[in-house]
């Protein structure tokens, strides 16, 4: 509600028309409880006549009590979500959209936690546990909390163009505006979730030794293990080879780094320990389909006044 909010202030500055007029809609008019101490106060019934251009569907922590206690909610999405321009489910949300059969066929994100519970109950759903937002036609889904600000702003610049998402995004201080495909962990949280402190050590020094070569028996030497008993090691308390930890943290450093108009692509590439540009070339098209360059340009926001000067 923040992002819209803030996207109608700018607007108003600009001298032109606010974009979005915001309502709390549910089952009944008056308060809604949340998870949280805060209530939300709906002023508006669901209705299937005069609906809205977007809607915004959100979660629970106790999704299957919500389905079940809400089910008019699912009802509502069976019968409009073709004729809505953007339907939309923030974090559990996502459950709503599933069980009208909504999302059958396509692709679709959730909160990790509740991502292998979706795919199991709704097989027809490709689920990405991993991402931070999907869209699919005219229905978008996000993982949970503060990835819903992305989802938002990608629909602030869908509607308004890419400096005035920024310029959303700078004033809330979200300091970069992540595209939909980066990941929901951060490569610090991942080592900080291993259980092994001695694989724990190794991902720590990862992270701190990006800029250089890191072979397998390099890291094996560390941890005092064979190559063949860290590399199973490794694996089972991580969920990922050496390689694929070890790319996804060049990926994240490189991001950082990108964000920073002042630092050279070049640059950026050798201080994560891409052998070259086209590396991390490559490694971008892979996760998300676009050059370092495109990347920056749609999503650095540490000195817009410069770049758009």
């Amino acid at each position: 509600m923040s992002v819209f909010e803030y996207a109608n202030l700018h607007l108003l500055r600009r001298g032109q028309a606010i974009g979005y007029d915001v309502c709390i809609a549910s089952t009944h008019i008056g308060a809604v409880k949340s998870d949280t101490l805060m209530s939300l106060e709906a002023t508006k019934v669901l209705g299937t006549l005069m609906l809205p251009d977007d809607a915004i569907i959100v979660g629970a922590r106790n999704i299957q009590g919500a389905l079940t206690n809400a089910q008019s909610i699912v009802d509502w999405v069976e019968q409009v979500w073709p004729r809505i321009d953007r339907l939309a489910a923030l974090c559990s949300g996502a459950f709503f959209l599933a069980a009208a059969g909504a999302l059958d066929g396509k692709k679709a994100t959730t909160h990790w936690g509740v991502a292998a519970r979706l795919q199991a109950d709704f097989p027809l759903i490709s689920v990405d546990a991993d991402a931070i937002f999907v869209r699919a036609e005219n229905l978008w889904t996000s993982a949970g909390v503060t990835a819903g600000i992305d989802l938002a702003l990608a629909f602030v610049e869908e509607d308004f163009g890419r400096e005035l998402a920024l310029e959303v995004a700078t004033e809330m201080i979200v300091y970069l505006k992540r595209p939909g495909g980066q990941s929901q962990f951060s490569s610090h949280l991942l080592s900080q979730r291993t259980a092994r402190p001695s694989i724990r050590e190794i991902q720590s020094w990862i992270l701190d030794n990006l800029q250089q070569r890191l072979p397998v028996a390099l890291l094996a030497k560390r941890a005092m293990m064979s190559e063949r008993n860290f590399s199973r090691v490794f694996q089972q308390e991580v969920g990922l080879s050496t390689q694929e930890f070890i790319e996804s943290c060049r990926f994240e450093r490189a991001t950082q780094l990108l964000a920073d108009l002042t630092v050279p692509i070049k640059s950026a590439a050798a201080g994560c320990g891409f052998t070259d540009e086209a590396q991390m070339r490559r490694l971008f098209q892979k996760k998300l389909g676009i050059t370092p360059k495109v990347y920056r340009e749609r999503f650095a926001t540490t000195g817009v006044n410069e770049a758009r000067s």
